[in-house]
């Protein structure tokens, strides 16, 4: 079975981490039992009524698990995991259940809703009937995030891939056989809808981080020249100014 794992820790401004790498570092706790599919950034709605940090984001852990195993294993662990990295300040959430749960439905619902409209704790709590939610400091609103972060992983098209088989050892300039080799699939998206051979040449600028479409992590690309793509997005840098984070878009040709 796969196991779905939101985390949301709505980080405060000055802190050296965020949910994303939360989520990420849970693999390390991770029972021998089980493996980590995958790791998937959810943009939320962006609104002054939302209190966020930099860009009201949450993540899923999807994790593969035996049928049996059970499930409070993990539960135990995301909540050790949470406390181990609480960052005095934040409103850290959880949710945790199986890709079999009839609750699923709702959550995913839910999670749509949270990129359209401002929600409550309320709502998250009345969506999540039976599944495990719960807040682990402050506020509690982190509970929102986490709720959401399952339910549009499970719909499978929405959120990008954070971690997904080592994906940030990948060189700059990748072929297309040794992405699809390691469950990755390229698509191309221009106009004339080309398909990108086996052995052409992917520039990703040292930032690789497909999409979820489908249930699949994607990797959408435009033709850069002879047998040569670039992928779409690139990593955002972000500047504090005056007490809050202002993003920009830029190329980006670290590792990060």
């Amino acid at each position: 079975m796969y196991v779905y794992i939101g985390f949301d820790d709505t980080d405060t401004v000055d802190a050296d981490r965020g949910t994303g790498k939360l989520a990420r570092w849970f693999e390390k706790e991770l029972p021998q039992e089980c493996r980590l599919w995958g790791v998937i950034r959810q943009q939320l709605l962006l609104d002054e009524a939302i209190p966020y940090t930099s860009h009201n984001s949450s993540a899923c852990a999807v994790v593969e698990c035996s049928d049996s195993f059970p499930l409070d294993i993990l539960i135990t662990k995301a909540i050790h995991h949470i406390e181990t990295y609480f960052i005095e300040g934040s409103d850290p959430g959880l949710c945790v259940l199986e890709d079999s749960h009839s609750g699923l439905v709702q959550l995913i619902s839910f999670g749509l809703g949270c990129t359209e409209r401002v929600v409550t704790q309320r709502e998250a709590l009345q969506s999540a009937n039976g599944v495990h939610l719960s807040g682990h400091g402050g506020t509690n609103d982190g509970i929102i995030g986490a709720a959401a972060a399952v339910g549009l992983t499970a719909h499978g098209w929405y959120g990008r891939f954070i971690e997904y088989r080592r994906l940030r050892d990948f060189p700059a300039i990748t072929s297309v056989s040794s992405l699809e080799q390691s469950g990755i699939q390229v698509v191309s998206i221009d106009r004339d809808a080309q398909i990108p051979a086996q052995n052409d040449l992917v520039e990703t600028s040292g930032w690789l981080r497909p999409l979820l479409w489908g249930g699949k992590p994607i990797i959408p690309v435009i033709p850069k020249g002879k047998n040569l793509w670039e992928t779409v997005g690139k990593k955002r840098g972000k500047e504090k100014k005056g007490g809050t984070i202002k993003w920009q878009e830029k190329f980006f040709t670290g590792n990060g």
